[in-house]
This record gives structure tokens, sequence and C-alpha cells, in this order.
């Protein structure tokens, strides 16, 4: 009786620490969840993470007078781990000619998968979407997309959505730090103008890198919108929140694996067609502690270049760029605090 043998695989490689640490970098550049959100230390599987669900309150007391009780309550929130891989091909002939060349085709292709991780911890944790189709993963129950604080732009006042968006997040108890922003919103808010053609946000970059915008932290990137991976255009075009609200971590770190035998993504054998491929994967641990840390600010229509508003000028100054149901005065009562905004503790 005979079998069929079983292709041949070579064993995953992981990567040197100085080269695995530097292939991280380059990922961490391309998501702003990575950048706004502090990285936690985890173990594989999932951790559910305590939540604060009433705080208590401290009491006056007399001489003499009795202790009253002060109530509090628990719930949790679960970090899921989520893997994530790419798999590229080259030709053994891309392969030889590298080798003898020094054409940097591993170093580009190294970038290109970093990339791709990086950007794919956005894509989860805001959007929901497997970064290969670009559709919604029935798997993933929750991201910051879900959020209902959402503010509409409205006429070009870019400045005065992220406002309100800031003012929702402070009604709801947190304390923003930080806000990540679609290049051409971040754009659009240079660009406005006062009445002397000076610049309202002169601090503001031009889409690229990390800026300020009214004292917090301004990130951009395209995985705020979530293009072009996305399938269907979220119109989403920036998140003003408290970040530590959004946990993640790493659980098993980058892996590098040269593949030279069999059939790892179902384009045919690879020594039939004269090829090799090279795989990525890391697993992340993502979770949501509590939706209304955050605020969306959404369009209906794509934001142009050019954002000195319908005008073309602006005197500056907060206003409403939403409907009157979603208002929310900025410098108002907190309806409630929190230490810190973190009413959430670890455990395994």
């Amino acid at each position: 009786m005979t079998t069929t043998p079983s292709a041949l695989k070579t064993d995953g490689l992981v990567l040197p620490t100085q080269v695995a640490d530097g292939i991280w970098k380059k990922a961490v550049d391309d998501s702003v969840l990575a950048r706004l959100a502090k990285r936690r230390p985890q173990k594989f599987g999932q951790v559910k993470q305590m939540t604060l669900t009433g705080t208590p309150r401290a009491e006056l007391v007399g001489e003499g007078e009795n202790k009253s009780p002060s109530e509090i309550g628990f719930g949790d929130k679960t970090v899921v781990p989520r893997k994530l891989q790419v798999t590229v091909r080259v030709t053994n002939e891309v392969q030889w000619a590298d080798a003898d060349y020094k054409l940097g085709v591993w170093d580009e292709i190294e970038d290109a998968n970093a990339k791709a991780l990086g950007r794919a911890l956005d894509l989860i944790g805001i959007h929901k979407i497997n970064p290969l189709t670009g559709s919604v993963a029935t798997t993933i129950s929750e991201g910051i997309i879900d959020c209902t604080n959402t503010v509409t732009l409205s006429g070009g006042k870019y400045d005065e959505a992220l406002e309100s968006a800031t003012g929702l997040v402070l009604a709801n108890g947190y304390a923003p730090d930080g806000i990540a922003l679609d290049p051409m919103y971040s754009y659009s808010i240079a660009m406005m103008r006062d009445n002397d053609n000076r610049k309202l946000y002169p601090e503001m970059g031009f889409g690229q890198g990390e800026t300020s915008f009214n004292c917090l932290r301004a990130l951009t990137g395209t995985t705020v919108s979530g293009k072009p991976e996305i399938a269907v255009a979220s119109k989403l075009l920036g998140i003003v929140g408290f970040w530590d609200a959004f946990r993640w971590g790493v659980q098993r770190e980058i892996r590098a694996e040269l593949i030279e035998y069999g059939d790892p993504d179902g384009l045919g054998d690879l020594k039939r067609k004269n090829q090799v491929a090279i795989r990525s994967e890391i697993v992340y641990g993502v979770g949501i502690m509590d939706l209304a840390a955050f605020a969306l600010v959404k369009d209906t229509t794509t934001v142009a270049g050019g954002g000195t508003g319908q005008g073309g000028t602006q005197q500056g100054g907060a206003g409403g760029a939403q409907s009157a149901e979603q208002a929310c005065t900025l410098g108002g009562g907190v309806a409630r605090t929190t230490a810190r905004g973190r009413p959430w503790l670890t455990r395994t």
C-alpha cells in the first residue's frame, strides 16, 4: 500500500531580536492605534479586563456619626486574540537575482509585510474588517466604528466638528488625550484661514506624522477611513478618544517564514511553479473597554482638498457642526468622573 507523501515545508524562523524590532517599528509607524494607545504585555488567549460599572462616593462624617456604605459595581470586557498573516510569492529567478546583485528584494518585502501587519491592527480595531477582503469580519463583534457618539461634518466647519466630538467624550466622563485623523481631514484643518489669510491652526501638518490640535495629540493615517482596503466607504474622518480604553498587545511576535515546498496559499505547488513564499505572522490581542470613551467625526461626502470651508475663511471659535440632538457644549459639566478615566483592572 502506497501513501501520498505530504508536502515538506521549512520551519518557521523566529527573527533575531534586532531584526524583529526593526520590522515592528515599521509596523507601528503605519498604525494610528499603536501610536495613540499604549501596548500592553499579554499572554496568549483571551484576557479578561475588569471594568468599573459604578463609582463609589466619599461621605462627610461628623464626630460620633455612623458611616454609610458606598456602592461599587464591576463588569468585564474581553481582549480577544486576532491572528494576522501576509504571504507573498516570488519566483526563483527573483530570489537568485537578489542574491547575486543585492537588489534589496527581501528588504522591500519585509517593509511591505510590516506595513500590512501594522495597518491590520487599525483595520480590525476600528473597522472590524478582514484587511485582505475589505469586508466586515463576522468573528469581530466590536470596533471603534460602532461608537454612537457621532458628529456629522457640516459646511466645511472642520475644526468645529472636532471640538464638538471632544465635548461628547468629555460629557461621558473621559478626558480625551488624542485624535486620529484621515490625512485629507488633517489637511483641510491645516488649510483653514481667518479673514486676514492667516492660518488658524499652523501647528497642523499636511496629513503626515504627529501634530496637535488644541493641545491634543493628532495622528494621521489612511486607516482612519479604512482606505484603500475597506470595501464599503466608512465616511469616517476622525476619532477623538481617551485611548486607554482601547487595549491591545502582541501575544505572539512577528515571525518570518521562508516556504519552499507545498501550496501554502492555494495558488499551486511552489516547486512546480518555480517559486518560494515568504510569510509574516503576528497575533494581536484587541479589546475596547468602553465605546463611550470615543467620538467619531463623519461626513456624508468626501472631504476635498483646500480646507477653508465653503466660505473660504473663518473667524475661528466653537460652533454647531452637528444637529441639535447631537450638540454637546464644550467645557460643560462632566456627567461622571472616574479615576483618570481608567475604571478597569487586568486579570487573566
